[in-house]
């Protein structure tokens, strides 16, 4: 009886909404002594496995960094094959993850992606839509700031009363309006690989959001990490702002 109690109020501690940084794909690979692009594939399988331990842990959102609006900057064979990415994951994970009853999502800018990459997002994304399990949300095309200054525009443009804009209202007009209201802004942002900075990653949904870093590279990140990290989470204390 102690056990399951125990149980129950770890799974109740679990953070509803996970910002993933999958950072050290590249960095991985060159240890080995491989091309850049074997880690993002490895990165890929990581991901899958990350998705499904989650969905079992509790995790209502789980959004992950995958192509950020800086990322166009890297040599053109790697963006090239981060693109053909998602045309992978489609035929190889998106069968498994629609079994364990995972929705996939998309935020991120449409205009600039191949359209054989946003056709298979959108396949997966309609493909998922029935499920009721957790939302695995992919930024493609990303930037965090963008965002912000994009929800504005369109307010503007709308004739909306900036002067007195509200956060509610600018929550309203954000990317990830696309997700349940209560679930927009992550609970918890976990970086691989080493680096500590967000990289212009959910600016505003993370204001409160819980940080933690891992030296472990994205590929090595597996389900006893996931563990590890959603352990420190458990372990703080969300005062936002306020004092308990």
């Amino acid at each position: 009886m102690f056990n399951n109690s125990k149980n129950l109020q770890e799974e109740i501690s679990v953070p509803a909404h996970i910002g993933v940084i999958m950072d050290g794909n590249g960095r991985w690979a060159k240890a080995q002594g491989k091309p850049r692009i074997f880690g993002h594939k490895a990165g890929m399988d990581a991901l899958k496995n990350a998705a499904i331990h989650g969905q079992r842990r509790g995790i209502k959102v789980m959004t992950v960094y995958a192509f950020s609006t800086e990322n166009w900057a890297r040599p053109i064979d790697e963006v090239k094959f981060i693109m053909s990415l998602p045309i992978d994951f489609y035929s190889k994970y998106v069968p498994i993850l629609k079994a364990e009853n995972i929705q996939i999502r998309m935020i991120g800018e449409r205009s600039g992606l191949p359209k054989a990459t946003l056709d298979s997002i959108d396949k997966a994304s309609r493909e998922t839509a029935e499920n009721t399990g957790m939302i695995l949300n992919f930024a493609m095309n990303y930037g965090g700031r963008r965002d912000i200054i994009l929800a504005i525009q369109e307010l503007a443009a709308s004739g909306a009363d900036l002067t007195n804009l509200s956060e509610e209202t600018l929550s309203d007009h954000l990317q990830t309006a696309i997700l349940p209201e209560n679930l927009r802004n992550p609970d918890f942002i976990i970086r691989t690989s080493g680096e500590q900075r967000l990289s212009n990653f959910l600016p505003w949904q993370s204001a409160y959001s819980e940080l933690y870093f891992t030296d472990v590279a994205w590929p090595d990140f597996d389900e006893s990490e996931l563990d590890k990290a959603i352990s420190a989470f458990q372990k703080r204390e969300r005062r936002y702002g306020g004092v308990k």
